[in-house]
């Protein structure tokens, strides 16, 4: 082997870790905004919901931008974009974190929201591309940690630092970080572009653009204390009919902006579909459990949090063990075996109590971090085990703009069944929760993921054997 290669092979380890800090960047931000709302707030001399804006034009800037950032990143350059990203979303937490008002932070957050768009689906694009199959698996396990992580996480560190020092830090605390990323993706990223140069397509643009946005915007009404479910479903509704427009136009158009062709692979349809029906069931849990503790439990945040930690430490110390147990039991069975463990303990964690001894709490919560971990990774590494090199951006930002999806769907999900319960208990206005309400909404997120069981068993059993295969030979 030469030097040259042996150097190649370093850079190309070293890729899904820079992503992997870009990525935990991201979504650390996203999540530790929470706590600090109360005190930017007070800052702005606003309401808290005031702040809310801001929380929606970042949305909405993912919503917009990640069906194009596949484009952008096939026309201008893998490591162009990557970095361009990184720029844009450090530049924007500076803007952040020296606003003085509700408009400066809504406008920061927006070009925030631009820069995050890209800098996910891009990443994972880069990571996909460079790596060989001998090496996917454990590149994919690396890279999807950190949106596992930093929502156990993210609210306790946002607490800390805002309790300490200021909220303005949470944003300027990205800028040492994003240098340093931006330096990186200089010297390892190359700048790979597509063979062919794809016209933009405009309509699928706009289509998929307003698809995403209603979504979004309603799944995020849908999960509001005071929600208008009317409202809601209007959005939600319109979702539908421009998501149907923005099909019917790609299966039309030459170069589509997304291509829904990626679905005829049979892993990557799975992954997709079954697997964004069982991320909605998982992220409800991470809205459910504060809430639990909190109001059922009568903790106090950070006592909560600490409790959450439990399930930091299951997602970690799942990922040293993910590629050895999908190569030794295979895809499909590990799948089927570990949604079925997240259903089981979703519904568990309905029946935990104030007097429900601490080592129980703890188990119940563990293990839901355990298998929440196997089966992101799982469902993440299978999607591209069979997606050809040419289709490996379009399969890219469509994952992306699913799993972006499913975040929000979610919580939604969770509010709603936690609606539902108290209004079928006689609370007409569905705010005042009882631990029997918590106790529902868990059936039902449980439910939802042992529902996606038939989806599984779709799958082939030699499916992502591949990678299994040439993972052990490395």
């Amino acid at each position: 082997m030469t030097a040259t290669s042996t150097q190649g092979d370093r850079t190309t380890d070293l890729l899904p870790y820079l992503v992997a800090a870009t990525f935990f960047m991201e979504y650390l931000d996203t999540t530790v905004i929470a706590t600090a709302l109360p005190q930017m707030a007070h800052t702005f001399g606003v309401g808290p919901n005031a702040l809310s804006l801001g929380m929606t034009a970042y949305m909405l800037a993912l919503a917009v931008f990640i069906p194009i950032s596949g484009w952008i990143a096939d026309r201008y350059g893998s490591r162009t974009v990557f970095g361009s990203a990184i720029v844009i979303f450090t530049g924007a937490s500076v803007l952040c974190g020296l606003s003085n008002g509700v408009a400066t932070f809504t406008a920061a957050r927006l070009l925030q929201g631009i820069g995050g768009a890209m800098m996910v689906p891009v990443g994972r694009m880069i990571v996909v591309r460079s790596t060989e199959k001998a090496r996917l698996m454990r590149a994919i396990a690396t890279i999807t940690w950190p949106g596992i992580v930093a929502p156990v996480v993210g609210p306790p560190i946002g607490g800390f630092i805002t309790t300490y020092a200021s909220w303005r830090w949470i944003f300027l605390l990205n800028v040492p970080f994003g240098i340093a990323a931006l330096v990186c993706t200089w010297l390892i990223v190359r700048n790979t572009r597509a063979d062919e140069q794809r016209p933009l397509d405009w309509i699928g643009f706009v289509l998929a653009g307003a698809a995403l946005t209603c979504l979004l915007i309603g799944t995020e009404a849908a999960g509001q204390q005071d929600a208008q479910f009317a409202h809601a479903l209007v959005l939600v509704g319109a979702s539908v009919l421009f998501g149907i427009a923005a099909w019917l136009h790609a299966r039309r158009c030459a170069h589509p902006l997304l291509d829904f062709t990626t679905l005829r692979v049979p892993t990557f349809s799975v992954t997709v579909i079954t697997g964004s029906v069982t991320r909605i069931a998982i992220n409800a849990v991470p809205y459910l459990l504060p809430l639990l503790f909190q109001i059922g439990f009568g903790l106090s945040p950070f006592q909560s949090g600490l409790l959450l930690l439990a399930s930091a430490v299951g997602n970690l110390g799942m990922k040293a063990g993910t590629s050895w147990i999908l190569d030794r039991f295979g895809f499909r069975r590990v799948a089927l075996v570990d949604v079925t463990i997240v259903g089981v303990f979703t519904i568990a964690c309905g029946w935990l109590t104030a007097s429900t001894p601490l080592a129980i709490t703890l188990f119940v919560v563990f293990v839901y971090g355990l298998t929440r971990s196997m089966q992101f990774t799982t469902l993440a590494t299978l999607a591209y085990a069979d997606i050809p090199a040419r289709q490996t951006s379009a399969a890219s930002t469509l994952w992306s703009a699913a799993q972006q999806m499913t975040i929000g769907m979610g919580i939604a999900f969770g509010a709603l069944a936690l609606r539902i319960a108290a209004s079928l208990r006689g609370d007409a206005t569905g705010v005042h929760y009882v631990l029997d309400d918590f106790r529902w909404a868990f059936v039902a997120a449980g439910v939802l993921a042992l529902l996606t069981l038939p989806g599984y068993v779709r799958l082939a059993v030699d499916a992502g054997d591949r990678l299994r295969a040439s993972a052990a030979r490395g």
